[in-house]
């Protein structure tokens, strides 16, 4: 890297001198000294910097400039923080509404979020050509399943928008239709739309798509608009002010993750949009990698930073039973043979080659193949992943009878899955298209699979576990997946601090890939239009000294820990004492050892080039996660089921005084309780329609 042999300033001469000397020591290389115009008296701060910069910098060979120390302000009307799916899709609204955007990814938008490497369907397409069901059937589904612990707005916005998004994605350049006709006749493809669905294959409203060509379509129409994407920088903090007596962003603020340079975002309003939390109850600093169903610097710290900007959460306290930190848990995700998701519905046989019958909701055999992606008589709809209008199943073993009950029948472990007794477009479809565009599946699986050997028309595939993870939890080790709590808001998508909106996984009771794009799209726009009244305010400069001196510490320790040791303890904390059943001495335990974590540890934690620097700050957001989860537990003093939530002090389940969302902010440094009703929404079509109008009219007009 370049690194100046020229201090800005020096504080002595010995101290410049001790640097030149260790730079000759680690680098056998001639430093000329130019002591030329330095005042030594000027600027102590930055010659201790460029020393343990430097120094260490130049141990490692660091291969990118050296930035630490410096500052970039830029300013626009709508900042969006998280280039995942939401992100891309807030911006592109914003921009088609003429504000300046500027877009903040920690990785490379192009190919950043846990859609990067690509989804193979795209659920709540309800007002598609084919369609047989509402988007107020299926967002009510969505809400009943939860039994009203949902997101009434979020998924509303996905059933009414969500196959718009779907047609702009199309014209982007994303593949959503089999135009090579590769199904032609299969009983899941439109012969006039050729829309492929998945699933239910009698309503319709769940789509097969290619999903790898979304994240660089995306990005191609984000430059194509002119919004300024700055990659490879992670924002940490979000600025704010009060303005007539109230909160309100104002911006945020971030690091370069490969030079270290400091970044200042100035704005009218800003969007969140980053990834729901992670890492927090399993880690394993050697066991990562392909086991992790999403990237693994995906670990919510839009939840870290919201919390310490004010910003209210819900359901933070709810416990859910899969885990997107595997942690060495799991086989790659969908590489083993099961019937879920993905593979839904592959052919199961036992370990003798004996096929395990499918059942419908009410548990009658299903004869053949077609049966299974068709709704039992008297059965509305339903829908693979989500336990929507009494779901046929619930999954156990294979995805048909309770895996007692196959015991009981004689079937014998292990099971496999076995396409080659399923419809060759079945069978094509599954493994070729679903494993191949459904994330870290089209390299890992299908093409590695493939190379050597395996070949669905021939061999079986081992089942284990359910599902994705292919692995087994203890009740302790969960994580936030399923409909997980996080920001709640307004019906714009705004939450409690004014100017400050959230989308995507960044919503409480959040969900899959069409969730976050309709979500996001529909956040972009209702921030630009809150631009048109405000104008930009500026920061309080000791705001952002406080946010360096923060994000730079680590580099000034010597021979500190390390960031994968502090998340190993946060996670046997959580482990330990916020696990299946809780009570106010553990929890209150388990606070008080994450809070000697922060004051003891955190001040320990040392690192030596920005990469790792970035690393350090997902830890200490992962901290702030897990005390955030920690105190919403101690919030809530009853069990309840829909929450998965139990507490051996307080068994009662789900007391009316209860049956609301419990909500959790910081305010001066303290966690704060509140409480809103779980209808807080009001009727979905009506409120929607009543904010919507424009937008109706745009696609009524085909606009």
């Amino acid at each position: 890297m370049s690194f100046s042999s020229k201090p800005k300033a020096l504080a002595t001469l010995g101290v410049y001198r001790k640097l030149v000397h260790i730079l000759e020591v680690y680098h056998k290389k001639e430093v000329v000294i130019n002591c030329e115009n330095y005042n030594v008296n000027k600027c102590k701060h930055d010659i201790i910097v460029l020393y343990l910069i430097g120094r260490r910098e130049y141990m490692s060979k660091w291969p990118y400039e050296n930035e630490i120390g410096q500052t970039q302000e830029d300013c626009c009307d709508v900042l969006v923080l998280g280039g995942g799916l939401a992100g891309c899709y807030a911006a592109i609204a914003a921009a088609r509404k003429g504000k300046s955007v500027i877009l903040v990814e920690k990785g490379s938008t192009e190919r950043s979020g846990s859609a990067g490497s690509g989804f193979d369907h795209w659920e709540s397409a309800c007002t598609n050509p084919c369609s047989e069901v509402t988007p107020e059937e299926i967002a009510h589904a969505y809400i009943d399943e939860q039994s009203k612990y949902s997101n009434g707005i979020g998924h509303y916005i996905e059933c009414r928008e969500g196959y718009d998004r779907l047609l702009d994605m199309e014209s982007f350049g994303g593949k959503i239709r089999d135009t090579e006709n590769e199904f032609e006749g299969a009983p899941f493809r439109d012969e006039n739309t050729k829309l492929m669905f998945a699933y239910d294959y009698k309503n319709k409203f769940t789509l097969r798509v290619w999903g790898s060509t979304f994240k660089p379509a995306l990005y191609k129409e984000l430059k194509k608009l002119g919004v300024k994407i700055y990659d490879r920088v992670e924002a940490t903090g979000l600025l704010t002010a009060v303005e007539n007596g109230k909160k309100r962003g104002i911006g945020a603020m971030g690091m370069h993750t490969r030079t270290g340079k400091f970044y200042v975002f100035k704005s009218k309003t800003t969007i969140l949009t980053m990834s729901r939390p992670a890492r927090v109850w399993l880690f394993d600093s050697d066991l990562t990698g392909l086991c992790e169903f999403r990237p693994f610097q995906s670990i919510g710290s839009g939840h870290a930073m919201g919390y310490r900007a004010g910003v209210e959460f819900t359901m933070m306290e709810k416990s859910v039973k899969a885990e997107f930190s595997a942690s060495g848990r799991s086989f790659p995700p969908y590489g083993t043979g099961n019937n879920h998701n993905t593979w839904y519905a592959a052919t199961m046989v036992d370990a003798r080659g004996k096929e395990i019958p499918y059942v419908d909701r009410d548990g009658n055999e299903l004869k053949t193949v077609l049966d299974r992606y068709m709704p039992a008589p008297g059965q509305k709809f339903f829908l693979k992943g989500g336990v929507i209008d009494e779901a046929k199943y619930e999954y156990r073993g294979p995805e048909t009878l309770d895996f007692e009950e196959l015991m009981k029948r004689g079937y014998k472990l292990p099971f496999y899955a076995d396409l080659s007794k399923m419809p060759d477009y079945e069978r094509r479809v599954i493994w070729g298209m679903m494993v191949g565009e459904e994330g870290k599946t089209k390299v890992p699986i299908l093409k590695y699979y493939t190379e050597k050997g395996f070949d669905p028309t021939k061999h079986i595939l081992q089942s284990y576990g359910t599902g994705w993870q292919s692995a087994n939890f203890l009740d302790q080790e969960r994580q936030l997946f399923g409909a997980p709590g996080g920001i709640i808001t307004d019906w714009n998508l705004m939450t409690n601090v004014e100017g400050i909106y959230a989308a995507g996984d960044q919503l409480y009771a959040s969900d899959c890939c069409g969730y976050a794009c309709a979500t996001g799209y529909y956040a972009g726009r209702k921030a630009a239009d809150a631009c048109d009244n405000k104008e930009i305010i500026e920061y309080d400069i000791l705001d952002v000294e406080a946010e360096k001196k923060r994000l730079y510490a680590p580099l000034y320790v010597e021979n500190g820990m390390l960031w994968k040791e502090l998340n190993a303890a946060i996670a046997k904390c959580m482990q330990n004492y916020c696990g299946g059943i809780k009570c106010e001495e553990l929890l209150q335990e388990g606070l008080s050892l994450l809070n000697t974590y922060e004051n003891e540890m955190v001040p320990q934690l040392s690192c030596t080039n920005p990469h790792d620097l970035m690393r350090t700050h997902e830890v200490l957001d992962i901290l702030q996660v897990a005390k955030m989860i920690m105190q919403a537990c101690l919030f809530r003093k009853s069990s309840s089921d829909e929450l998965h939530f139990y507490r051996s002090d307080y068994p009662e389940k789900d007391p009316e005084q209860d049956r609301c969302f419990i909500t959790i902010r910081q305010e001066n440094g303290k966690a704060v309780r509140g409480e809103i009703p779980l209808d807080y929404y009001g009727d979905i079509q009506t409120e929607y329609e009543k904010r919507n109008q424009d937008y109706i009219r745009e696609v009524s007009h085909g606009v």
